[in-house]
């Protein structure tokens, strides 16, 4: 078992990713992109998707820079998601991460491109061009979860599902399919992309990527949740966002308690995965998924 706590191995872990990004995220892009690109990826967010990556690739003896590149490309796509997500064309929100959003700070068409080129520069990182960075069959591979973790059977199809449900009234089913997409697939991708960087047998690799489906589907339960018990100073976003939309959401449709109750539910699902696994440690991926049930933000 690992002797840091999670607190430490947390820090180390972030101060890695922030660095590879601070030297990978360009700020000389032309017309002033990098400086929109850098806005909406440096310096905020929980991490919580490298963090998976990171973890689930410690728990294999993965190939650390191999995971770390994997790490920031997943983060990428989900701060590009986020820039397009707060636009007027979608959720119109003015606050992200505790301050303006990327379309508030440079404007739409800058906010647009800005997305348009984090998504492309993931894709870069996984396919590095120095020899040996990443073999080509790996890279093919991180290629392939990160694209369909992001793209229409995942976060993207997700969110059309989402826009398409304001103001209607969805079955649990519904709502549980719009979900592991929106949000779920990221989270299991990442998880899935850690465990690809290592040798882990099918076996293996099937339990890891059944705990990261809990993971993702808990976090967006307890999002919502959040949503309706925290004030925007804490959230960092806007507070009552999907009431005020009309966006269906766990707690509009099992109310407070009952959410509470499935967040708890697909916690043990995650942990009892980890044990199906059989790995030698995964203490690092038993309190991320505490972190993700029991946070306040």
């Amino acid at each position: 078992m690992t002797s840091a706590t999670l607190q430490e191995w947390t820090a180390d872990q972030l101060q890695r990713v922030e660095a590879a990004l601070s030297a990978w995220v360009p700020a000389d892009a032309p017309a002033g992109l990098g400086d929109a690109m850098r806005y909406g990826v440096l310096d905020g967010g929980k991490r919580l998707r490298p963090l998976l990556v990171l973890a689930a690739s410690q728990a294999v003896n993965g190939h650390p820079a191999a995971a770390l590149r994997a790490a920031c490309a997943v983060e990428l796509i989900h701060a590009y998601s986020l820039v397009h997500d707060d636009m007027p064309c979608m959720d119109n929100d003015v606050l992200r991460r505790g301050k303006p959003t990327v379309h508030v700070k440079f404007g739409q068409a800058q906010a647009m491109l800005a997305g348009d080129a984090m998504q492309a520069l993931a894709f870069e990182l996984l396919t590095p061009t120095e020899e040996g960075a990443i073999e080509p069959a790996l890279q093919a591979r991180l290629v392939g979860l990160l694209a369909r973790g992001a793209g229409h059977s995942g976060m993207a199809g997700g969110q059309a599902i989402d826009l398409a449900s304001v103001g209607r009234s969805l079955g649990e089913s519904e709502l549980r399919r719009m979900h592991e997409l929106k949000t779920g697939a990221l989270l299991q991708a990442s998880v899935d992309i850690g465990a690809a960087c290592g040798d882990a047998d099918s076996a293996t690799c099937t339990a890891l990527s059944r705990y990261g489906h809990a993971i993702g589907l808990a976090f967006q339960v307890v999002d919502d949740i959040l949503d309706v018990t925290q004030d925007t100073e804490v959230l960092g976003k806007t507070a009552g966002k999907d009431q005020e939309q009309a966006k269906p959401t766990y707690v509009s449709l099992m109310g407070l308690d009952a959410a509470r109750r499935h967040a708890h539910q697909l916690h043990e699902q995650a942990l009892a995965a980890l044990e199906a696994c059989a790995l030698p440690d995964t203490q690092r991926l038993r309190e991320l998924a505490d972190l993700v049930v029991h946070r306040h933000h």
